[in-house]
């Protein structure tokens, strides 16, 4: 079982950026799949999630209307696309899958490594 996420990158305030993570091991059909972030300093936060037989998406409030996770069944990969990016966005990104969409990542089975987001000018 493997998560690999990619994607990261340094772009400037209001740009965009999309991150990839891309399951093996398992199918999509049976896990939900999360993202998470963590900035220098701070504590791991929940991003968002995606459900996995009916693709209902959740938001931190932080991210939601900017932010949009969506998933390829046929790739095994979801991604998190990421519009209008501002300084605090700076994180490591994560990718982790669960039996069910949560936003609590103590119910994660698995972990990507993660990929890195710069927002700076």
């Amino acid at each position: 079982v493997q998560l690999q996420a990619s994607g990261g990158g340094l772009v400037q305030p209001g740009g965009s950026l999309r991150l990839s993570c891309a399951a093996s091991g398992f199918t999509l059909d049976y896990y939900a799949i999360g993202w998470f972030r963590q900035a220098p300093g701070k504590e791991r936060e929940w991003v968002s999630s995606i459900s996995s037989s009916d693709d209902n998406t959740y938001y931190a409030d932080s991210v939601k209307g900017r932010f949009t996770i969506s998933k390829d069944n046929a790739k095994n990969t979801v991604y998190l696309q990421m519009n209008s990016l501002k300084p605090e966005d700076t994180a490591d990104y994560y990718c982790a899958a669960a039996r069910l969409a949560t936003m609590w990542d103590a119910l994660y089975d698995y972990w990507g490594q993660g990929t890195l987001v710069t927002v700076s000018s």
